[in-house]
């Protein structure tokens, strides 16, 4: 307790060298540790800077892990004015590594083996070092040369540590700031929690990885290195070692007559493939983790790295969130409106006329110049901070999604600046929307669960029965919890459309149902089935 007290009041000594208590007024704590200012180490010459450098370089001294929670932060444009994020990515997690003999003894204890039974070699220094683990280059008895990720010792009590301070210290914000209530820094906390929890689980981070290289298994544009399941454990990941020319290295990539606009076109329909047809994406695909293998300059292949931030969306955020891209595509505005609306993403009671009007003020602009230089992913952004003002909540997946699309468009434009972002993005989306969503898959999904569905038919008519019963006995008594009712208000007014077709299919399951107790097989069976045909198309629509 005496330990995490002393650790906030460095924190808070830390804020008000950097001035940054001007940031967070009212907080009682940073009036006190702003008389820190008198003293002769006050960083005096800090006034001069802007907020978002000055808060850059108190995380960068408050050490990695308040580093990796301000690369999290640059995430939330949602949240934060475009300048401190900006600089707030800037964040390089670069760390001292720890002793190669710590690593030895960790990859050891976990795969319960001595290294020289492991590996044929393992090389004693980091090949890379960041906050979370580092990197050692290694080769397998078979010869096959490899990469072994490495949790650093001690991690986990050091981010328990300062979680918990950054807990308190988002309570205070909350408490004391202004806008505490509409920035909600508990909640942004909880996401950096999430995250930095599964980044500690390596093998987490293998199951992504294996997961993503099956999808793109048969692939030309997208490379994932394999990991090798025998040498991997909870702190321990060893994956195949690659090579290529960094993506950010323009002038290597230019010297081996790499077709730049092929690869930029490539990286765009990366991004969609991942998210609309397979729904996990690689969520931290910015420069550093990206690969090119230029063996074939005019066809490159894209090699990604590092997956400990994969994410995956809820189907009906999924079906919303490409629905809201080809409306912008389209430039129906209404449309926008209506699937925000839908979504739950603003109140069921807001109105479409204000939230298009909105939506028309942001998007429209954009059209007047010439599409190759459009920002598609600075539209959304824009569109999702004025969707504020209506009381937007979005998830966490959503904001990465909004990440991940912001670094992959920034990379295809840095690799060639002409790109039309709309010409690759809007078919590709097109015709994965039509696959996914198409009769023939829904037709596939309905014979699948089908067998389900005519196994649990029997007990229909008595659950029926029996909630008929209590119904009319008063037996039932409906309790809504009053959190919920919004939510719940929300659901009825999306499935509502749904209704009269959810009627007709339950009747004809308990008519078919009672023709079947009759011993009328054959008439039974067809209404049955062609009930639970009609439920199937129910609800799948507009999900």
């Amino acid at each position: 307790m005496i330990r995490r007290a002393f650790r906030l009041a460095s924190i808070m000594l830390t804020l008000a060298r950097y001035r940054l208590d001007e940031m967070v007024v009212g907080m009682p704590p940073l009036k006190i540790a702003r008389l820190v200012r008198l003293l002769p180490w006050g960083r005096r010459h800090v006034r001069e800077l802007p907020h978002g450098e000055r808060l850059r370089l108190a995380l960068q001294e408050l050490g990695p892990i308040y580093v990796k929670f301000g690369q999290i932060l640059s995430t939330r444009r949602d949240l934060l004015p475009p300048d401190i994020a900006d600089e707030l990515a800037r964040l390089q997690d670069a760390v001292p590594p720890f002793p190669g003999d710590d690593a030895r003894r960790i990859v050891e204890e976990e795969l319960h083996a001595p290294i020289h039974e492991l590996f044929g070699e393992f090389g004693h220094d980091a090949l890379a070092s960041a906050s979370i683990a580092q990197v050692h280059a290694a080769r397998l008895k078979s010869g096959e040369s490899v990469v072994v990720k490495v949790v650093r010792p001690g991690i986990e009590r050091q981010i328990e540590r300062d979680l918990e301070l950054l807990k308190a210290m988002a309570r205070l914000v909350r408490r004391h700031h202004p806008e505490g209530d509409r920035i909600r820094p508990d909640d942004i906390v909880a996401e950096f929690q999430r995250v930095i929890t599964r980044e500690l689980d390596m093998q987490a981070e293998g199951a992504n990885a294996s997961l993503l290289r099956r999808n793109f298994e048969d692939s030309h544009e997208l490379y994932i290195p394999a990991i090798h399941w025998s040498h991997s454990a909870k702190r321990v990941l060893t994956m195949e070692r690659v090579n290529g020319v960094p993506v950010k290295d323009l002038d290597e990539l230019r010297r081996r007559n790499v077709d730049l606009e092929k690869l930029a076109r490539r990286g765009i329909r990366i991004f969609y493939t991942q998210v609309f047809r397979d729904n996990l994406f690689h969520a931290d695909l910015h420069p550093g983790n990206i690969l090119i293998d230029t063996s074939d300059p005019t066809d490159p292949t894209i090699i990604a790295l590092d997956f400990g931030i994969v994410e995956t969306m809820a189907p009906e955020d999924l079906h919303y969130i490409g629905e809201n891209f080809l409306a912008i595509f389209n430039r129906d505005y209404r449309r926008v409106a209506e699937l925000h609306v839908e979504a739950g993403w603003v109140p069921a009671d807001t109105r479409i006329e204000e939230l298009e009007a909105a939506a028309r003020t942001v998007c429209e602009p954009n059209f007047t110049r010439p599409l190759e230089e459009v920002s598609f992913a600075e539209m959304v952004l824009a569109l999702f901070a004025v969707a504020r003002r209506f009381k937007l909540t979005l998830q966490p997946q959503l904001i990465m999604l909004q990440k991940t699309l912001l670094n992959i468009e920034g990379m295809a434009r840095d690799l060639y600046p002409q790109l039309n972002i709309w010409e690759v993005a809007k078919p590709e989306l097109e015709g994965i929307f039509a696959e996914r969503y198409g009769l023939p898959r829904t037709a596939r999904r309905i014979g699948r669960e089908l067998p389900g569905w005519l196994a649990r038919s029997p007990e229909l008519p008595l659950l029926v029965h029996d909630y008929l019963k209590k119904a009319t006995s008063g037996e039932l008594r409906p309790r809504i919890d009053p959190d919920e009712f919004s939510r719940l208000y929300q659901s009825i007014d999306r499935r509502n459309k749904r209704l009269a077709s959810g009627i007709f299919a339950a009747s004809l399951v308990i008519g078919g149902s009672i023709l079947l107790t009759a011993g009328y097989q054959l008439g039974g069976a067809i209404a049955l089935g062609f009930g639970l045909l009609t439920g199937a198309v129910a609800s799948t629509w507009r999900n």
